[in-house]
């Protein structure tokens, strides 16, 4: 399934707001080093294209470089919609191109779904899917054609979780007893495409953010959850529709140990930083308890400006993070991305390049299963406890915070009988 083309090319199925200031920029420097070709991405409807294709930041950062548009905004209305264009631009990709997922998480399937049936490497947003059924039956269709599908959880490549892994992995932080985790998102986010999409029948906060904390303790621990509960709060959208804004969820682990995670779109947009987020792990060491302490949205920068900036939440007195993800000036022209988000998603992109090489169907199964066993990258494979986790927390916020038990010999989620 090698193909010939020179560089293989990129095509983005969504075009909203992780494709604006992560995916897209990615992609445009791994381009502009000569590592992907052509860029196409697909979206809904013409508006989101005709912004990303005016977006000045990119235009700066990425003088000279554009993608091509699906529907195409010179042709068609801003806002009439487009729902299976996505499956007719994947038809015609080349064969071994990569495919960045970046839609709701309901649409996750049928996406994927169309870029496997068009033998195309995948970057896709968390979480994979919706269901562990469809985990599985993912990670062996990708399989059986020698397909990378990475999942990008991009906290897995911020430095502080690769030391934690690694420290814990070694014995240093002793066994696992009690977690704190917080990931609340600005208030503006409610003005967003989110209430579109995030609504009670479709997803929660736990479901979309809170599984970075619930794949984190399991990637640092290599621990399984167990049992879920999720109590949710629901409040209006400006546009009048409901969803879980608020979310609070207990994860117990195979070990006993409890994480506790709360969520929400409650985070003050008068507030300095860009959102609330940490974990801290207490654990069981040998002669004493030990502690993990991560302050994510501490990175002891602080800026006074002379006034704030034009985008939702941008503050006068501000407290950004450098780590997630940046446009610098490195030289050369241009802006460099840098940051554990632009890791994460070259990661995976380089991960089908390196597939897309290999002619051999057997040599790129075998890479696929390097991968799931390294573990660094999550994978349909490694990492399909999360769709337990989301199919769970899912049946619980939708019985009032029920605790549910995850199944791990059926591959099967139920309410815990008392």
């Amino acid at each position: 399934m090698k193909n010939t083309d020179a560089l293989p090319q990129v095509t983005f199925v969504g075009g909203g707001m992780i494709t604006r200031i992560q995916l897209l920029p990615t992609v445009y420097h791994l381009q502009r080093s000569g590592v992907v070709g052509d860029i196409h991405i697909c979206a809904l409807n013409a508006a989101p294209l005709a912004e990303l294709a005016n977006d000045e930041t990119l235009k700066n950062a990425f003088p000279g470089q554009s993608f091509r548009p699906h529907p195409d905004p010179a042709k068609v209305g801003a806002d009439e919609k487009f729902p299976d264009m996505y499956a007719e631009v994947l038809a015609d990709a080349p064969r071994g191109g990569i495919t960045v997922i970046a839609v709701p998480d309901q649409f996750h399937y049928s996406v994927l779904d169309a870029a496997i049936k068009n033998d195309q490497h995948v970057c896709i947003v968390k979480p994979l899917v919706l269901s562990h059924a469809q985990a599985e039956e993912i990670a062996a269709r990708a399989y059986e054609r020698g397909l990378i599908v990475g999942v990008e959880y991009h906290k897995r490549f911020d430095d502080r979780n690769l030391m934690a892994r690694q420290a814990y992995r070694a014995g240093r932080f002793g066994e696992f007893r009690l977690a704190q985790a917080q990931m609340i998102e600005p208030w503006y986010y409610r003005d967003s495409n989110f209430q579109n999409w995030c609504t009670c029948e479709n997803s929660d906060m736990f479901t979309y953010v809170g599984c970075h904390y619930v794949d984190l303790v399991a990637f640092i621990t290599g621990l399984k959850p167990v049992s879920v509960s999720v109590y949710g709060i629901v409040d209006k959208y400006p546009n009048g529709r409901e969803g879980y804004l608020w979310t609070d969820g207990r994860v117990i682990w195979e070990n006993g140990a409890s994480l506790s995670v709360v969520d929400a779109m409650g985070y003050p947009n008068a507030a300095p930083g860009g959102n609330a987020q940490g974990l801290t792990m207490w654990c069981q060491g040998d002669n004493d308890a030990t502690l993990l302490l991560h302050r994510d949205q501490y990175r002891g920068v602080k800026y006074s400006y002379n006034s704030a900036g034009s985008d939702p939440g941008d503050t006068i007195y501000a407290e950004p993070s450098p780590d997630y993800f940046k446009l610098l000036d490195l030289g050369g022209g241009g802006l460099t991305p840098v940051g554990y988000a632009q890791r994460s998603a070259e990661f995976i992109i380089r991960a089908g390049c390196k597939a897309r090489e290999i002619d051999d169907l057997a040599q790129r199964q075998k890479l696929v299963k390097q991968f799931d066993k390294e573990g660094i990258m999550a994978t349909p494979a490694n990492s399909n406890y999360n769709e337990l986790v989301v199919e769970a927390g899912r049946k619980s916020i939708l019985s009032g915070g029920r605790e549910v038990l995850i199944d791990y010999d059926k591959s099967a989620v139920r309410f815990r009988e008392y």
